[in-house]
């Protein structure tokens, strides 16, 4: 009998990295690779990179790419000398390391541009299309991502050609033609979820639309392309998108509350585990920003804590978004001191956290800061050319914060911009009209109902519950404005049960007291509804900072209210004014 055959590991690696297998296809050329006398060839090499990569090695990749590209060179194999330095260009990026990637991307065009049409020029094309769209030259952008839409049809790679629509996508949304731009998407898109990508081009794919949509205010996509996202980048990951249609799940009834976020953001590790799916905390970033907005917020919150364990070194930014999502989870529901560490990582990070650092300091009573951070925040944000979403929330926030410093005209001006930007965008529209509607009422014109009733109508279509009840209470005062006492009752029931759903505790209680103000038409003393609020607040043993905190107003603002309910109902103390309150039945 003849002795079986010993298969040779690095053909097992081989099929193991054609079946995306990679933490096998690592494991079995890194062992190979560490013994001298056992050579790889360059095109070996470009599998144990991108095993290495896959498995969370990153260093070991750069190292394997770099000796693949030695290795071509010596063959005198120009494409895949330029493909190893166009990849070479890719992670030097990605470890910051801008010099080193730069330098690379003129090594990959030396090696390239001189041949004849190939696929490896795909690359350089993309590469070209993303600087020019940094200059903002949407023209040049525009020709070069089609010349690469170009390289991939004659190619036949499913996964170039894909990637080029992505690409071409960015390109036309970015110069205002939204429509165009979301047709191409969506046909890059279902190659995705048909699964005929590989792993890295799936990736890669998931990653930049879920940007592109975010950064769009197209949330419908993104709430689409988040739950495939997280599907197929799910443990045990298969290289594919699951077939079984089922949509990742949202929060549950009686979820507990989640613990604080890490108390630092760094150090992170340099690697993920071996075999993780290196797009899992990137793809969970964006999750948490949508869950966030569905009113999922302890999910939210565990997914952001998740997704800062998950990120590759390379992709901080992620960290830096979950912090930030985070931040504003526990801001609307009252854990100041949390958001504020949450922010703070945030920006150790890179990230500037405005407009949330801003809603913050308002919070806090400190209204000067917050009109500096995001007055400061709109000044460095410049044009909108990408991440509209961004900039419309910053103007959200700055109608907001000069309504609460009594600037209405400041305030009209931010939501004048929103507006011009929003267009026909549903969650663009929604937050503009919000924006009027508030300005309107702040000016009491007889105007201010039908754009919150827009807005209302937007926030619900989109199934954002926090926004809408936020509208709900500005849709109360207006109703209280025109006299109909029993919808703005309505409303503030509706928008209370929402708050205290969320763990919305501020705007819970705001509601709250609200509620109670309208049960009496007539407050004795002569007090006004806000001085009944106060009132309200100081019996229930509120100190300043907690009303002022409760109110969206300044501590300053809350003593003016306590000296001029004190001059009104004849009283010199906190104890005579709560016993005042209880006498009058305003409790």
């Amino acid at each position: 009998m003849s002795a079986p055959t010993t298969i040779d590991p690095v053909e097992r690696a081989r099929d193991a990295a054609a079946r995306e297998s990679w933490a096998e296809a690592y494991a079995l050329l890194h062992a190979h690779d560490r013994h001298p006398s056992r050579g790889l060839t360059a095109d070996d090499l470009s599998v144990l990179a991108d095993a290495a990569w896959w498995s969370g090695h990153v260093d070991e990749s750069v190292t394997a790419r770099l000796r693949a590209h030695a290795g071509y060179l010596a063959a005198d194999d120009h494409r895949g000398a330029g493909l190893a330095a166009w990849w070479l260009h890719y992670e030097y990026l990605g470890l910051g390391r801008p010099a080193a990637a730069a330098g690379w991307l003129h090594r990959a065009r030396h090696h390239l541009e001189g041949l004849p049409d190939c696929p490896e020029q795909c690359f350089l094309a993309w590469s070209d299309a993303e600087e020019a769209q940094a200059r903002g030259d949407h023209e040049a952008a525009l020709a070069a991502a089609r010349r690469m839409t170009g390289l991939a049809l004659d190619s036949g790679s499913p996964d170039l050609l894909a990637l080029s629509r992505q690409a071409e996508s960015g390109v036309l949304l970015a110069a205002g033609r939204r429509t165009e731009a979301l047709a191409l998407l969506d046909d890059a898109m279902c190659a995705v979820s048909a699964g005929e990508l590989s792993g890295v081009f799936t990736g890669w794919l998931f990653c930049l639309a879920l940007t592109q949509c975010m950064d769009a205010a197209d949330f419908g996509r993104a709430v689409e392309w988040t739950n495939a996202a997280m599907e197929w980048c799910a443990p045990p990951w298969s290289g594919r998108p699951q077939e079984d249609g089922r949509e990742a799940r949202t929060e549950t009834a009686g979820a507990p509350t989640p613990t604080p976020l890490a108390p630092a953001p760094t150090p992170l590790p340099m690697t993920v585990p071996s075999g993780e799916n290196p797009f899992r905390g990137v793809c969970r970033a964006h999750r948490v920003e949508v869950l966030d907005l569905l009113g999922a917020w302890a999910l939210a919150e565990a997914e952001a804590r998740q997704a800062c364990r998950e990120v590759p070194v390379d992709c901080l930014e992620s960290a830096a978004a979950a912090y930030y999502a985070a931040g504003d989870v526990q801001r609307r529901q009252g854990r100041l001191d949390e958001a504020a560490v949450s922010y703070g990582h945030a920006h150790e990070l890179g990230r500037i956290p405005q407009p949330g650092l801003a809603l913050l300091r308002l919070a806090q009573g400190r209204a000067d800061a917050a009109v500096a951070g995001i007055d400061l925040a709109l000044a460095c944000r410049g044009r909108a050319d990408h991440d509209v979403l961004g900039l419309a929330r910053l103007l959200a926030a700055r109608t907001e914060v000069a309504l609460a410093v009594r600037d209405v005209s400041g305030a009209a001006e931010a939501a004048a911009d929103l507006d011009a930007l929003a267009g026909d965008v549903p969650l663009l529209r929604a937050l503009a009209d919000t924006a009027l509607g508030s300005v309107a009422l702040a000016r009491r014109t007889a105007d201010a109902l039908s754009p919150l009733r827009r807005a209302l109508a937007g926030w619900l279509e989109l199934r954002v519950p926090y926004e809408a009840a936020q509208v709900r209470m500005l849709l109360a005062a207006a109703d209280r404005a025109a006299g109909d006492e029993e919808a703005a009752r309505l409303e503030l029931g509706t928008a209370r049960a929402v708050f205290e759903r969320l763990g919305a505790v501020p705007d819970a209680r705001r509601a709250a007291a609200l509620l109670s103000a309208g049960a009496r038409r007539r407050l004795p003393g002569g007090l006004t509804a806000r001085e009944a609020e106060v009132l309200r607040l100081v019996a229930s043993g509120g100190t300043n900072k907690d009303i002022a905190r409760a109110l969206v107003i300044s501590e300053h603002t809350v003593a003016r209210h306590l000296n001029n309910i004190f001059a009104k109902l004849g009283v010199g103390s906190r104890a005579a004014a709560t016993a005042y309150a209880y006498a009058h039945g305003l409790l």
